[in-house]
């Protein structure tokens, strides 16, 4: 059960008051672009519908794109927030949460597009966007946002080259590394994973945001950017949890990984995940991703496969080799991919053992949990007004299921856990240091530490 704390900071909101914040631009400016460019998506591809469909392809398109030029209009004239309408299985828990803030605002019409939390509505157009192709078959299951993802990835091609090199490279001489040799990969893999998450589709309006250069070879100069570096803690963990087996044998831990974004980021946590277990640190790896099109650039279970045969087949004998094992991994069950309903849900994290007990369940069977980019950062936080010197456990309030890292590049209005003037220091220096994707942490708690 979530710890209830009497001081916890109202939700970050959108209002408008003195100065335009992250979430009122976001709202008023990136959303619609982000509708709009899906719109346009949909209209391209009509040859395409009417080729596969015929006459209901193109009905089914015109249907769609009239109830997303609806929804971008209620978004820029601030109309209330609606109930959902699709039936499918998550749609009366996302009517139940209108409810409940209809009921705390204790007026129907002021759950509005400005006048609600920023975390919910920008959780809500997504859901909204699914809702229109839902209700449209036989497009249903179109992904609106796979060009931008194909495109990222492909124009990262450079950067999965030398990366899948580099880890090559490391596999070659594996069994000679001592456990210092060991405890550097791994830093360099951990950050490499750490910025990657600056690849975010979401943030850039589904604009070019492609890894270009080495991810390798400008490690050390980001380092003064990690505002909290936790992988020490994230290494004694990993390697804390090898134990004796029944026969004596010895078994090391599962770690899961909450994903974030497609392309070159899932790249970035393949590669991490590929050492982790060619090193004997890790057994298994469970891939958490999204059941639909989320964020613009999350991962859904397509994309986690189409990157994996993409990376088989590179014209590249380095990069298919990587992409041959990762295969086989997924073949042999040491990973596995799993979708849930409550990532496309508007929750904060410390809801999760009441409303989706299986899966804090399954979080519970891992030995660390690491938590990829901004949105799953403002979940386990709660999004709310902290102040930056908050413990990282205590604005997690209570979601503990496991040892869990977050590796974060900062990209919203949230940070706790920084020393004393941290914060301030930044802000007088740089205004916007918590949008700008600049900076980033590599964050951890254990709930074993507290026992």
């Amino acid at each position: 059960t979530p710890r209830h704390f009497a001081s916890v900071p109202t939700l970050l909101s959108i209002k408008f008051e003195f100065e335009p914040s992250f979430a009122y631009l976001t709202v008023k400016d990136r959303l619609p672009t982000i509708l709009t460019r899906v719109i346009d998506t949909i209209h391209r591809n009509k040859n395409k519908f009417s080729e596969e469909y015929g006459e209901e392809g193109i009905e089914a398109e015109k249907q769609t794109i009239s109830l997303l030029s609806k929804l971008r209009n209620e978004l820029q004239t601030d109309k209330p927030v609606v109930t959902l309408t699709d039936g499918l299985p998550d749609t009366e828990t996302w009517n139940k949460y209108l409810e409940r803030h209809q009921r705390m605002q204790g007026d129907q019409d002021s759950v509005s597009w400005f006048k609600s939390p920023w975390l919910y509505v920008e959780c809500y157009m997504y859901r909204r966007i699914q809702e229109a192709l839902w209700l449209n078959p036989p497009i249903s299951d179109y992904d609106v946002f796979n060009e931008g993802k194909t495109q990222s990835f492909f124009e990262s091609q450079q950067a999965v080259r030398i990366l899948c090199t580099y880890l090559e490279s490391i596999n070659k001489e594996m069994e000679k590394l001592s456990k210092n040799q060991l405890f550097e990969y791994f830093n360099k893999l951990l950050q490499v994973s750490l910025w990657g998450n600056k690849c975010d589709l979401s943030i850039s309006a589904g604009q070019d945001n492609s890894q270009k250069i080495s991810p390798i070879d400008g490690l050390s100069s980001l380092q003064p950017f990690i505002l909290v570096d936790d992988s020490n803690v994230v290494w004694s963990t990993l390697t804390g949890s090898q134990r004796q087996g029944r026969s004596g044998e010895t078994t090391v831990c599962r770690l899961d990984i909450v994903l974030d974004n497609a392309g070159f980021e899932l790249v970035t946590d393949l590669v991490f995940a590929d050492f982790l277990v060619s090193s004997g640190l890790v057994r298994e790896v469970h891939f958490h991703g999204k059941s639909f099109p989320w964020f613009v650039s999350d991962v859904t279970v397509n994309d986690f496969q189409w990157i994996i045969q993409q990376t088989m087949a590179a014209n590249h004998r380095l990069t298919s080799k990587s992409g041959a094992r990762w295969h086989s991994y997924l073949k042999e069950g040491v990973w596995s991919y799993h979708d849930h309903p409550f990532w496309t849900l508007p929750h904060e994290f410390c809801d999760m053992a009441a409303d989706a007990p299986d899966l804090y369940a399954t979080l519970q069977g891992s030995d660390l949990v690491l938590f990829k980019g901004d949105l799953n950062y403002r979940k386990l936080t709660g999004d709310r007004y902290w102040d930056h010197t908050v413990a990282f456990r205590t604005a997690l309030r209570g979601f503990e299921p496991a040892p869990l890292c977050s590796l974060r590049t900062l990209k919203g209005n949230v940070q706790v856990g920084l020393r004393p003037g941290q914060g301030e220091e930044l802000s007088s220096q740089e205004p916007d240091w918590m949008t700008s994707s600049k900076y980033a942490v590599i964050q951890f708690y254990s709930p074993k530490a507290e026992q």
